[in-house]
């Protein structure tokens, strides 16, 4: 039966947090595995600052329309909003495995329709993807990693989601440094945010759902 609820962390927590993932990697792999989803997150909201720079440049009219470029950013928080209220039924009709990877699916393709984007338009229902992905990922991966967590290292394991969205913010602008200088910029980007999604996706495919382990008590 696996345990419920998410405890506090604290000093102790994180020492035992430590030596348990010494003795028993699997639970580390599995916390990091769901935690990627904090990662494209994090990265979601740091790299379209960098992005939307290039592509003021390869489209005058969102140089020269600023509610263009308030939605390019704003569309990915609406659909983070749709996508958390989504992920919360896909949560108890699915479960959580099923809604991570599901997650990944838009996110990946958010990313492919941004690099390829035409036209701003499409990079707005790139980012609206994108957003859904986010918001099931969001809420889905920290309940993924409590319910999966031995009780006396939860809490640490939790906070691993939190550390992965500062990570990935922290990639985001590594990455937009990278691609300065390069043919298609903004394009890549945005396009490579599709790749943690691959790799979560084929990660979680080895993990359990939890669906049946599940307790409320």
């Amino acid at each position: 039966m696996v345990e419920t609820g998410v405890s506090q962390a604290d000093k102790t927590e994180f020492t035992e947090c430590w030596k348990t993932s010494w003795r028993t990697p699997y639970i580390m792999r599995l916390a990091l595995s769901a935690g990627i989803g904090g990662l494209l997150f994090g990265y979601d909201t740091g790299v379209i600052s960098g992005a939307l720079l290039y592509i003021r440049e390869d489209f005058p009219v969102v140089d020269k329309k600023t509610w263009l470029q308030e939605t390019i950013v704003s569309m990915a928080v609406a659909g983070a909003i749709f996508g958390a209220a989504i992920g919360g039924w896909m949560n108890d009709r699915f479960g959580r495995k099923i809604s991570i990877m599901v997650a990944d699916l838009l996110f990946f393709a958010g990313a492919i329709i941004m690099a390829a984007a035409p036209a701003p338009w499409m990079i707005i229902l790139g980012r609206v993807f994108v957003g859904l992905g986010v918001g099931m990922a969001s809420m889905t991966a920290p309940l993924y990693i409590s319910e999966a967590s031995p009780h006396r290292i939860r809490g640490a394991l939790v906070s691993t989601n939190g550390f992965l969205i500062t990570g990935g913010q922290f990639l985001s602008y590594l990455i937009n440094l990278a691609f300065t200088h390069v043919t298609g910029t903004w394009r890549w980007m945005l396009g490579v945010a599709g790749l943690p999604a691959v790799i979560q996706f084929i990660l979680m495919l080895s993990l359990p759902s939890l669906q049946d382990g599940f307790s409320e008590t």
